[in-house]
Parts: C-alpha cells; structure tokens; sequence
C-alpha cells in the first residue's frame, strides 16, 4: 500500500489525531512552532502574503503537524471570493498514512457543507485525495503547501514539488480551508490561532 507517513500508532487513532483537539496554538508573530521555523512572509503567484496564523496539532502528547495560514494582508476573510492567493502551510512532525491523511481532511470537508454544495466539490474532492494518496513515503519534516493561484486553481507542493494537476475553483480551495476555519472547524482553538485571534 503506498504510504504517506508511517506511524506507530494504529490507523484509528491516527484518524482520531488528525481531528482531535489542539493542544497548543500559536499566534502568527512566532518564528518558531514545534522547532519548525515558519516564516513570517510567502510568495505566491508574484504575491507577498502575509503568516495570518499557526499552530501545532497534537493528540495524546504526540506532536502530529503545524500548520500556517498566508492571506494578502493579516485579518483578511480568508474565506471571501476574490480575495487574492492565498496559503495552507504544514509541516509534519510524525510519519502519517496517506490513507489516514486524506481521509481526514475529506471529512473535514463533509462536516462543513450540504449534500448539495457536497455534490458540486465531489469529482475535485476525489481527485485531490487521488493525489494525496499517490505520495508514497514522507519523513518527518515533510512540506506541504496547498496554494490558491487565481489564474490558476488549487495547487498542491510537496517538498517544493508540484503534485498533480491544479484543480479548478475557488469554491474548492474555500472547502479546504473550511476543514481548519469552517462553522465546523477540526479544533475551534486552532481556528482561532488560524484566523490571529490568539
């Protein structure tokens, strides 16, 4: 089975980590989350974007990624159309299982919208977990940025590596971030570090 992370906890309770509460979140002016240096600036499209938030996931004193939030300017809606690029960063401080990986971040997406608006992300959805699980094996470390181009759609990196093709929509890019700062975040506490609001 091709493998994202490997992890010595069973897939359960790795499903349970990725959307379980943060126990430490962190405001955007720190340099440093975990030991992992996030940067107080990024560049993409030709855009300067700006560290609006971050924190660190944790789950049973395990740390499992930080993650950071890029927007044009800092208390921007990052959820508002035309809004400009934009920037999910995580880095991961454990080995995970693409399965467990995806599969979180798909139901991240189903808890924050209808069966209808469901039904128009469905074919994107999919096509992104394709994606995810096509990454064979990480280390600790491992960069992911999942980019907002205008012109272009939504961009996955690894490593500084393009994977797949961009996807098309805004409406799919707003469902990813939803997954983090939704009605129905993972963690209200991490939606609050993500939106600088702690």
């Amino acid at each position: 089975m091709n493998r994202f992370f490997r992890s010595p906890l069973p897939a359960a309770a790795l499903s349970l980590a990725l959307s379980l509460p943060l126990f430490l979140a962190l405001p955007a002016s720190a340099a440093e989350v975990a030991g992992t240096h996030i940067d107080d600036k990024a560049s993409v499209a030709g855009s300067d974007l700006t560290l609006n938030g971050a924190g660190l996931r944790t789950r049973f004193m395990l740390k499992i990624y930080t993650i950071g939030l890029y927007l044009p300017k800092r208390g921007e809606a990052p959820l508002a159309t035309s809004g400009g690029p934009r920037r999910i960063q995580i880095v991961t401080l454990r080995e995970l299982s693409a399965e467990d990986f995806a599969n979180a971040l798909i139901d991240g997406i189903r808890k924050n919208h209808s069966e209808t608006e469901l039904a128009g992300l469905q074919s994107r959805v999919e096509e992104f977990r394709s994606v995810l699980l096509g990454i064979r094996t990480a280390p600790s470390g491992t960069q992911v940025r999942i980019d907002w181009l205008p012109a272009n759609g939504t961009r996955l990196i690894i490593n500084n590596e393009v994977r797949g093709k961009d996807i098309a929509g805004e409406d799919f890019y707003r469902a990813l971030l939803r997954i983090w700062i939704g009605d129905k975040p993972i963690d209200e506490d991490l939606k609050n570090a993500l939106l600088g609001k702690r």
